[in-house]
């Protein structure tokens, strides 16, 4: 899909992410991302269906399970549009109980090792689904590799 620019302002592409494991809901409202030019924005994730899937198997996902399974979706998505983990620079992460914050950390340092994205911590009243405890959204460019960031001042 081809962008139509406003007067004056070069035109970007934009282009849905489109990955097989994650695929976008026939029937949503929304879509999983958007690569517009170097950019990746991405739609809040949770670990559905493998948490419906624990839960009616009577083990359901804690925050820590969860969080690894939502970080591997955005992943996946980041992978689809040509880049990988270390181009995510932000994440905004939806805690239903934040005394959970402590697993999500936990995760989230097994993942993206010692090149962490900018991120917001945010308790919330409940998510889609009752066995969901944590959701991310994110953020990524595919022109910037974390990994090799250098600390200011």
């Amino acid at each position: 899909m081809r962008v139509t620019p406003m007067p004056g302002i070069a035109a970007v592409s934009a282009e849905r992410i489109a990955a097989a494991a994650v695929p976008d809901l026939p029937a949503a409202s929304w879509t999983n991302g958007w690569r517009i030019g170097n950019e990746v924005v991405l739609s809040g994730m949770t670990a559905h269906p493998a948490t419906r899937d624990a839960a009616a198997a009577g083990q359901p996902l804690d925050a820590y399970a969860q969080t690894l399974q939502v970080l591997g979706k955005l992943e996946t998505l980041v992978v689809a549009a040509g880049g990988h983990r270390h181009n995510i620079v932000k994440t905004v992460v939806y805690l239903t109980n934040i005394a959970d914050k402590d697993a999500v950390g936990r995760a989230r340092r097994e993942f993206f090792g010692s090149a962490f994205p900018c991120s917001t911590l945010v308790a919330v009243k409940a998510l889609v689904f009752p066995e969901l405890c944590v959701e991310i959204d994110a953020w990524a460019r595919l022109d910037v590799d974390l990994r090799g960031a250098a600390a200011q001042g």
